[in-house]
This record gives C-alpha cells, structure tokens and sequence, in this order.
C-alpha cells in the first residue's frame, strides 16, 4: 500500500455539509484516476453517484449511529460491473487499497475530525458486498486515528 500524497487529493463538499458539520448524514464518496492516480473525495448529504464510474472502483462511507454511538460505514462493491468472476480480484485490489482510501477520507476531512476529535476513536466497519458468501463480509477496520 502506497501513503497519501495529499497533492493528489482533491476533496468537494456539497451543499448541506460544511468543514465540521454535520456528523450524522455525512457521506463520503472517493474516487480515483487510473491514468493520473489523483484521488476525488467528494463529501455531502448523499454519495456522489455521478461521480462513479462503470468499473465500480468507489469507496462509499458514510456516519451512522447504533444505540447512540458512532460508526463510519464504509461500502465496497466487490463484484462489480463483471460480476461473480472476477470477485476474487477485486477483494484483493480493495483490501489492499482501502488503508490509502481511508487514509484519504481522514486527511480530506482532517478539520472535521478536529472538530470533533471523539470520531477518531468511532470504530470502522466496512461491508464487502458480494454475491459469494467467500467474499460477502462486514469486517472491523479499526478507527478514523488508525489512518492519520
């Protein structure tokens, strides 16, 4: 796995979300470039579904709450537009991309996670979605503080 450069990043946020607020509805859409490997971290009320491509690549996360406390959900689509056949890649790119991704998500929004430092500890549960049971998972990443 490759570390962040922050020059390749570029964060957006869309109407409803500012730098700090708010925590509950916050979602995160990232997105990247083969070609260029800038990384696009757009941040608003709902995923940036026009920013996703036909390959299905994206990292979705969002904040939520279970019994009052709070989680970053994080959603890959491990089957993808090629379905069932190439699912055993695809969880290896991902599971080898995602501590970048979420690095990226935790410096992309670095001032919301300083006003509100708390969410560094909130746990992150990431969802594999697969049609095969193998690749069908809900795993612990660890927190937000991991990926500093």
């Amino acid at each position: 796995m490759e570390k962040l450069n922050p020059d390749k990043l570029y964060v957006e946020f869309r109407p409803g979300v500012t730098m700090t607020e708010p925590i509950i509805g916050r979602k995160y859409t990232l997105t990247h470039s083969d070609i260029t490997a800038d990384l696009f971290l757009t941040i608003g009320l709902q995923f940036a579904y026009d920013k996703v491509n036909a390959m299905r690549d994206e990292v979705l996360a969002e904040w939520r709450t279970n019994n009052r406390f709070q989680f970053l959900y994080v959603y890959v689509y491990v089957d993808g537009q090629f379905g069932p056949a190439v699912s055993g890649v695809r969880n290896a790119v991902f599971r080898r991309e995602l501590p970048l991704a979420l690095e990226a998500i935790r410096y992309g929004d670095r001032r919301f996670f300083a006003a509100h430092p708390e969410l560094d500890n909130a746990p992150i549960w990431i969802h594999f979605d697969s049609t095969n049971p193998e690749y069908n998972r809900f795993e612990n990443w660890g927190t937000p503080n991991d990926y500093k």
